[in-house]
């Protein structure tokens, strides 16, 4: 049996801290070739017919198969389609092995395309980005779903790729009050090669572009669930013996990268109060994944949690 490729303890820490890891071309060019060819072309407008109108059109002729929630993930796709070899790729099933575990559930997918200012001007509609938004508002869980962004062609700047916020997973808000902001420091705009991969936190704050340029973008999007917990289902190997501890605020020096170092690094939306609110979540996190209850960093948590004070 081939061991799969783990992720180890950076990059789940990345993970934790910014509720993202991105990885580039890392699909063949002949899987992402393969599922452009499945999922087809959106028809050129003709006059009159709206950009709804086309995009049910593409969706109606994908070899994407229709799928209830519920299913095993293993079983969704056809042997042999694109997106059963993607998710077979080493380097995909094994993020997915050390994000959600063994056998995870699946619980939806789709096909985003955005559509260049000629569909809109074909049948009328505003042509404007996705609202900021983040798809679990109403979920109270410690764990999280994993959602994989896929985007099988190059993405330039002037397609509108998708944008999105590192370290906000963690921040559950009010989705019809985030909707109001489309510009927040640190954000991100997805522009990539052919077969980039995102891998997000179910939580993480995030919005389609608007597309200037003269083809349409497609992103396939797959979100799963996990069967058993997040526990240390990722290379714990590569865990130190023991943890970083470093003095805070006043340091003369400044080690190599660490887990600690990672969960304490600052988005640039951080308040200089409120922010640190992200440090002790984070730190909640990791806990969970690691299976360590007494992890810390920073003493963030070993303040808080010291009897004395209670």
């Amino acid at each position: 049996m081939t061991t799969l490729p783990l992720l180890g303890a950076l990059d789940m820490a990345r993970f934790t801290a910014r509720g993202f890891l991105r990885f580039d071309a890392a699909v063949p060019d002949d899987i992402n070739a393969q599922f452009l060819e499945e999922v087809g072309e959106a028809n050129y407008p003709a006059p009159g017919q709206g950009m709804l109108m086309t995009y049910g059109g593409l969706l109606a002729k994908t070899q994407i198969p229709e799928v209830a929630p519920g299913a095993p993930l293993s079983g969704v796709y056809p042997q042999g389609s694109a997106v059963d070899r993607l998710l077979a790729l080493p380097l995909v099933a094994g993020a997915i092995r050390s994000l959600v575990g063994p056998d995870p559930i699946f619980d939806h997918h789709f096909l985003h395309v955005t559509f260049p200012p000629a569909y809109y001007e074909a049948g009328g509609g505003e042509h404007v980005s996705q609202h900021t938004h983040q798809d679990s508002t109403i979920d109270p869980s410690e764990g999280f779903d994993l959602q994989i962004m896929y985007y099988p062609h190059q993405v330039i700047r002037e397609m509108g790729g998708t944008r999105f916020v590192p370290g906000t997973h963690l921040r559950r808000v009010s989705e019809v009050a985030l909707g109001r902001y489309q510009n927040i420091a640190g954000q991100q705009h997805v522009v990539c090669k052919a077969g980039a991969l995102l891998f997000l936190h179910n939580g993480i704050w995030h919005g389609g572009g608007v597309n200037h340029s003269d083809r349409t973008r497609t992103m396939f999007k797959i979100r799963m669930n996990p069967r058993a917990p997040q526990v240390r289902q990722w290379d714990v190997s590569t865990l130190p013996a023991e943890p970083a501890k470093r003095p805070i605020f006043f340091r003369k020096s400044f080690p190599p990268e660490t887990v600690e170092s990672i969960l304490m690094t600052p988005e640039p939306w951080f308040e200089q109060d409120t922010g640190r609110l992200e440090y002790v979540n984070r730190i909640k996190l990791w806990r969970r994944l690691s299976g360590d209850p007494a992890f810390d960093a920073d003493y963030w948590l070993t303040r808080l949690e010291n009897p004395a004070r209670a």
